[in-house]
């Protein structure tokens, strides 16, 4: 402890990463940060822009590049990227910035954060163009806990001839995220022809009876095959369950 003390004595640590390699997480303007998360569990730490100002997401950003070395925002709308970068350039100026606009994910590095680089690939499927939003964000975090992704998009059982034409890209997964609406068929049907874990993403799209996810949900909760499940859009756990299974298969390729 004195050594960290000294060092923030002689302005080599702040302090708030101080208080985070002390508590484990660090407070600031606008809120806690767990800086510790992904040593703890292997999930790294999000920050959900929904419900927040751009102001308070851009400072949350600001102090998990600072104690954690990144921030991972997800479901950011223009305002909150534009106040991200604004923050960024006065607190973090050497920071880098990447963004999935697609999916609303930004990430944004300090260039001294070490990445994780796991021998593990993850397959992120959707069924439809519409399932693209949910699947790119379980892309980009299974993408920062060191995975390889292989995306395949556009595979839906409505016409399954382009399902079976995937197959082989499938195969090659170590575990795949499947995201599906509508009836969220695509998961099901997949599992019973690849012989790699498979984690169910329902999607909020349909209409009518059993839309905004529900039924996609009800399907692949009642699948027939060997799934699990995530919650209706939620492409933050779809891609962590996946990342910590690519962990997994990392350290005993790696024993």
């Amino acid at each position: 402890m004195r050594d960290l003390l000294e060092a923030v004595a002689a302005g080599e640590v702040s302090p708030a990463e101080a208080q985070a390699r002390l508590a484990g997480y660090a407070t600031g303007e606008a809120g806690r940060f767990d800086a510790a998360r992904a040593g703890r569990s292997g999930v790294p730490e999000a920050i959900l822009a929904t419900g927040k100002t751009p102001a308070e997401v851009a400072a949350l950003a600001a102090t998990a590049v600072e104690t954690a070395g990144r921030a991972i925002v997800t479901r950011t709308d223009a305002d909150d990227r534009a106040a991200v970068r604004e923050r960024l350039a006065d607190d973090a100026p050497d920071a880098s910035v990447t963004v999935q606009d697609r999916a609303g994910v930004l990430v944004a590095r300090s260039p001294s954060f070490e990445a994780s680089d796991l021998d593990a690939r993850v397959g992120v499927v959707t069924a439809g163009t519409s399932d693209a939003v949910p699947a790119g964000e379980a892309a980009v975090v299974a993408r920062e806990m060191g995975a390889t992704v292989e995306r395949v998009d556009d595979v839906g059982v409505a016409s399954l001839a382009r399902t079976v034409d995937a197959l082989d890209t499938a195969r090659d997964q170590d575990v795949l995220v499947v995201a599906a609406g509508r009836e969220g068929a695509l998961p099901t049907v997949l599992a019973g022809l690849v012989d790699v874990p498979i984690v169910g993403l329902p999607v909020s799209t349909g209409y009518g009876h059993g839309g905004a996810g529900e039924a996609a949900l009800a399907g692949m909760l009642q699948s027939c095959t060997a799934l699990s499940v995530v919650n209706v859009d939620a492409g933050f756990t779809a891609g962590a369950q996946a990342g910590l299974i690519a962990r997994q298969l990392d350290d005993a390729r790696h024993e």
